[in-house]
């Protein structure tokens, strides 16, 4: 990962154009290509990005981040770069999953036609060169969907699982490879993203997959 703090401005040239002003900037460069620019106060959320697979192209004063399948770029006009630094960090073991969300991949994969009739399981943690997916399953027309599963999902659940399939859908030997996003909560930002995105959401019932029956009535 390389790591640059420069005096820069942004500009994203596409569908859409959007403009960062001259301002200190962090920008991070990662092993997978992807290029995101952020502010020092909005937390984990960048201010404007570059997904792979994209290519860097560093100029004098002008950095040109071009993606390789739209064309869309992102330039960055930098006035001053106060640091930059590369760091090995290695393949990354995944998130390690709480005791519920483990329990939701397993029985979500014994109940799999809960997402769909017809539906039939693949497997589970089925491993990709950037981590594994949650659950790898067919659809009633034998189509691969590749699952993501959270208790509680965020728009960085939509950006995970659109990695996993923009790598999966690479393969001929499962493409197409279609998306859903299970969970128990689902943010409303998140639900509109994936959906854009034409990846499905499910709400799951944890109780319910347990074949707990509950009587919510008082009397």
């Amino acid at each position: 990962m390389r790591l640059v703090i420069a005096r820069c401005s942004v500009d994203y040239v596409g569908k859409l154009t959007a403009h960062l002003p001259m301002a200190p900037r962090l920008i991070l460069i990662k092993a997978d290509s992807s290029v995101s620019i952020h502010a020092d106060d909005r937390a984990f959320k960048p201010l404007n990005w570059m997904n792979p697979p994209c290519k860097l192209r560093e100029e004098e004063g002008t950095w040109t981040v071009t993606h390789g399948k739209t064309g869309e770029k992102l330039v960055l006009t930098m006035e001053e770069i106060i640091h930059d630094t590369s760091h090995e960090l290695g393949v990354d073991p995944g998130l390690i999953k709480d005791g519920v969300e483990a329990h939701l991949q397993e029985l979500l994969a014994e109940h799999i036609t809960t997402l769909g009739a017809g539906w039939t399981l693949v497997r589970r943690e089925y491993m990709t060169a950037i981590g594994p997916v949650d659950i790898l399953c067919r659809d009633h027309t034998g189509a691969s969907v590749a699952v993501e599963l959270k208790r509680r999902a965020g728009i960085d659940a939509v950006e995970q699982l659109t990695r996993y399939l923009e790598l999966m859908n690479r393969d001929p030997l499962l493409a197409p490879v279609g998306g859903v996003l299970a969970a128990q909560s689902i943010a409303p930002q998140a639900r509109t993203l994936a959906e854009d995105r034409g990846i499905r959401c499910v709400t799951l019932d944890y109780d319910e997959l347990r074949g707990i029956e509950r009587n919510d009535t008082l009397f």
